[in-house]
C-alpha cells in the first residue's frame, strides 16, 4: 500500500479483537479489518500463545480505510468510544497485558493526530481517572487465526452475548449513551470460562450454583437509594427500589417485579423443602425465591441474593440504557 495512495492503515489494541472489528467494519469508509497480534517480541505468534501474556503482543486490529471518505482523526473518535482507556490491566472481564488498549502509529502524521485526539479525551471530562491508553509506533503485524476473523458475523449470538456480558457494552452505555434498545433480549449466556471471568465467586456461587449468600451481610439489604435492579449477567430490568422493603430476612426483598416477563418461576424441593426459585429470563441465573408473606398489595416477598443484582441508581438510568424507567421516580 503506497504511501500516497487514498487507502491507509490503521493500528488499534482495544482488548478482545472481536469487540474491536465489530466497532469498525460496517463504518462507511472503511475497506476491511483484520484481528491480529502486534507489539510483542515473539514470532509468528498463536492465540494461545499471546493468550499467556508473556510475548508482550497486544490482540489488535488493522483497520483498512479510504482516507478520501474517512479520516484518521473520525476513526480514532470511534476507537475512543468503545474501549476504556482508564483501564491498564486489560478490558472489562478480559484480564491481562495482551488485553491493554494502545493505538500504534504508522508514520509522524498519525503520531501528531493520535496525540491530540488523546489530549481532547482528556480535557473532555468524560473520565474522572487517568487517560492511560499508550500512543506507540507500529512494528510487525502478524494476522490471527481464520477462526477470530470476522468473528461477530460468524458467530452473531455468541458475539452479542460476550459483548454484553464481558462489560464492555454496558459501560459504552453509560459513558456514551444508548446504542441498543433492551440489549438483554438478544442475550446468550457465555461459557464457564467466561462467566468466572466476569463475576466474583460469590456472585458465580448463587447465580450458577443455586447459592445463597450470608443474610445481613450482603451488598443491598440495607440500600435504600431510587434506582432499579437488574441481572447482574445479562442486565436485564427486574426489580425497583419503589417496590423493595425491610423484611427482616437479611436479604433485599420486593413486593413485586418491575418487569414481570422477566422472571422465570419453578419449584424448589432442594435442602428437604418445597419452595418457589425465582430465576431471570434472559440470563437464566438463579435470583432467590418467592413466598406468599409479603405485604399488601400483593401479598409476595420476592427475596433475592444481593449477589445476582447489579444496582442502577436514578441518576445512572438514561447513561446506562435504562432511562424509559426514570418515569417511575417523577415527582420523588
Amino acid at each position: 500500500m503506497s504511501e500516497n495512495s487514498r487507502y491507509k492503515k490503521a493500528l488499534f489494541a482495544g482488548g478482545c479483537f472481536w469487540c474491536m472489528e465489530a466497532a469498525f467494519k460496517d463504518v462507511n469508509g472503511v475497506i476491511d479489518v483484520f484481528s491480529c497480534y502486534t507489539g510483542g517480541h515473539k514470532e509468528n505468534p498463536t492465540y494461545e500463545d499471546v493468550l499467556t501474556g508473556t510475548t508482550g503482543h497486544y490482540e489488535a486490529v488493522e483497520v483498512i480505510y479510504d482516507s478520501e471518505i474517512i479520516s484518521y482523526y473520525e476513526l480514532l473518535k470511534i476507537y475512543w468510544m468503545n474501549i476504556d482507556p482508564t483501564d491498564p490491566e486489560g478490558q472489562f472481564a478480559d484480564r491481562g497485558l495482551q488485553y491493554r488498549t494502545a493505538i500504534f502509529y504508522f508514520d509522524e502524521e498519525q503520531r501528531r493526530i493520535a496525540e491530540k485526539s488523546k489530549r481532547e479525551l482528556e480535557k473532555s471530562g468524560k473520565f474522572n481517572k487517568p487517560i492511560v491508553t499508550e500512543i506507540k509506533k507500529a512494528g510487525k503485524v502478524y494476522k490471527a487465526e481464520e477462526y477470530h476473523q470476522n468473528y461477530c458475523n460468524k458467530h452473531p449470538v455468541e458475539y452479542k452475548s460476550y459483548s454484553i456480558a464481558s462489560g464492555r457494552i454496558p459501560f459504552i452505555l453509560k459513558i456514551w449513551g444508548k446504542r441498543d434498545e433492551e440489549p438483554w433480549k438478544n442475550f446468550k449466556k457465555p461459557d464457564e470460562y467466561q462467566l468466572r471471568m466476569m463475576l466474583t465467586p460469590l456472585q458465580y456461587h448463587v447465580t450458577q450454583e443455586n447459592g445463597t449468600e450470608p443474610p445481613f451481610n450482603n451488598e443491598y439489604y440495607k440500600n435504600k437509594e431510587e434506582g432499579i435492579y437488574v441481572d447482574i449477567v445479562s442486565g436485564e430490568p427486574l426489580f425497583s427500589s419503589l417496590d423493595k422493603y425491610d423484611s427482616g430476612s437479611g436479604w433485599p426483598s420486593f413486593k413485586r417485579a418491575l418487569e414481570k416477563d422477566n422472571i422465570i418461576t419453578r419449584v424448589d424441593k432442594s435442602h428437604g423443602m418445597v419452595r418457589i426459585e425465582v430465576r431471570s429470563k434472559y440470563g437464566d441465573s438463579h435470583l432467590g425465591h418467592l413466598f406468599h408473606d409479603g405485604p399488601p398489595p400483593t401479598g409476595l416477598r420476592y427475596c433475592i441474593n444481593s449477589a445476582a443484582l447489579r444496582f442502577i441508581p436514578k441518576s445512572e438510568l438514561e447513561k446506562e440504557g435504562y432511562g424509559k424507567y426514570l418515569k417511575l421516580f417523577k415527582n420523588r
